[in-house]
């Protein structure tokens, strides 16, 4: 009875490995193309594809042969993909005024002065003011539509979300809410 049940594991292993073998000969060269996009380059889309159908190999058995199979494979590459970004390690930090070391010698970062001059930073002061004051006057509503979409650049989408309102009352509070700041600043920037 043992031998019996044995032969019929090793007969269905078989029928898998020829199914996915298939699967695998289908889907290469479109996981491939994604992967590169994912990546950016050849040698880590080559990994990132290969390590994505070795896992899908390893959980065969938990696919379900209902389902479309590139759905299923470009969820496990994701996945990977993911996984490989959260380990990389952090972009270093180096000091502005550390040489820079390249094949030809040395080179030293001389970046400019980017402060605002003394009149930029009175008149941007001025209109800061100036803006708060206006959007004080909105009613809260408005207001944080308009901030929420042009001060922080939330999506329709998002603020939707946040706000828990439909994307066409979004856009008619955006709308409003700008039309208004725009008559409250007209003499301002006249």
């Amino acid at each position: 009875m043992v031998e019996l049940s044995d032969t019929m594991s090793v007969a269905c292993q078989s029928e898998d490995r020829k199914i996915f073998n298939e699967l695998v000969h289908r889907y290469h060269k479109q996981a491939y193309n994604i992967a590169y996009r994912m990546t950016g380059n050849h040698a880590d889309a080559e990994d990132l594809t290969q390590d994505t159908f070795l896992k899908a190999y390893r959980f065969f058995g938990n696919y379900k042969r209902d389902m479309p199979f590139d759905n299923w494979l470009y969820r496990i590459m994701s996945n990977i993909f993911i996984d490989w970004l959260r380990r990389r390690p952090k972009a270093s930090i180096r000091s502005l005024d550390e040489p820079v070391r390249q094949e030809e010698g040395e080179t030293v970062f001389d970046l400019p002065d980017s402060a605002e001059g003394p009149e930029t930073l009175t008149l941007s002061r001025e209109l800061d003011a100036e803006m708060q004051a206006a959007l004080n006057t909105l009613s809260e509503d408005f207001r944080l539509t308009v901030i929420l979409s042009d001060i922080e650049g939330l999506s329709y989408e998002e603020i939707s979300e946040v706000m828990g309102c439909s994307i066409g009352t979004v856009r008619s509070r955006l709308h409003r809410g700008r039309k208004i700041l725009r008559e409250k600043l007209r003499p301002y920037l006249e």
